[in-house]
Parts: structure tokens; C-alpha cells; sequence
């Protein structure tokens, strides 16, 4: 969502502060392998300086006044990326959640197996057959991390 900042009447973009600033936000518009997003709003800064208005931006780009306004306002070349810290944040921590990946590709406890000499055993008989969120995360918290159901 964006925020009330983006509501300011910004109807161009600063100019480039030099040759070099000019040079990187041209290859960021040309780009195939930069961000989406990224090119797009180089593309936007581009246009603006090449004298196209708010309105012809939005149009030339396929998206909206509002979009292109606030993007415009942004400054530097920093302004171009999104703002850090966006979304939820993790419960868990990387090196948890491959502790959790590993513990998935392991044979739940409760499984059976069969020995050579015609018997079925299971290392615990207790535990799950099958791997649920539910064994998962009791297995998990065996293991000390702070996981949930979900």
C-alpha cells in the first residue's frame, strides 16, 4: 500500500545529479535481469526526464497516476528499491527452518519397518506413522525450536 507521501502533486523527477547517476538508472531501465519493479520505476525516471508529464508516464507504463507520482518523489538511486522491513517477520530462524526441512526428510518414529528375517518394528511405536503439521511441530519443539502448528 502506498503511503500519504505518494499523494504529493510530484509531477517530474529531480534531475540527474550526474553523468554517472544518469548512466545507471538508462542501464536499470534496459535491463532484463534487474527486478521487475526496479526497471519499472527506472523506466518511470527515464521518461520523466526525457520531458513526459505524470499523466503520459502512467500511460506509457500501464499503471497509475498515483504509482507514478509517488515513485518520482523518491530520491537517489536508493529510492529505486523497496523500503526494507516490509511483510511479517519470521517466528523462525533460518537455520531453524532447515532443521525443521531435515526433520521432514527423515522417517517419522512410528513407521514401520521390515527386518530381513520377516518382521515388522517401528522405533518408537508411539510416535506418528506419517509426518502431520501436528508430529512436526511436537518434534520440532523435542528439538527446541519454537515452531507452531501453522
Amino acid at each position: 500500500m502506498l503511503g500519504d507521501e505518494c499523494w504529493a502533486m510530484v509531477l517530474w523527477a529531480r534531475p540527474g545529479r550526474d553523468e554517472e547517476e544518469r548512466a545507471i538508472v538508462g542501464r536499470l531501465a534496459r535491463a532484463r535481469k534487474a527486478p521487475r519493479d526496479v526497471v519499472m520505476r527506472a523506466r518511470m525516471i527515464e521518461l520523466s526526464w526525457s520531458g513526459l508529464r505524470v499523466p503520459a508516464i502512467a500511460e506509457e507504463l500501464d499503471c497509475s497516476q498515483k504509482t507514478v507520482r509517488c515513485w518520482l518523489r523518491r530520491l537517489g538511486l536508493e529510492g529505486l528499491d523497496d523500503l526494507g522491513g516490509q511483510g511479517r517477520r519470521r517466528r523462525i530462524t533460518e537455520q531453524e527452518r532447515s532443521r525443521i526441512i531435515s526433520l521432514v526428510k527423515t522417517v517419522p518414529p512410528g513407521r514401520l519397518r521390515w527386518e530381513p528375517v520377516g518382521e515388522l518394528w517401528a522405533f518408537d511405536e508411539s510416535g506418528p506413522s506419517e509426518w502431520t503439521l501436528d508430529s512436526l511441530a511436537t518434534a520440532a519443539r523435542a528439538e527446541g525450536i519454537k515452531a507452531g502448528r501453522s
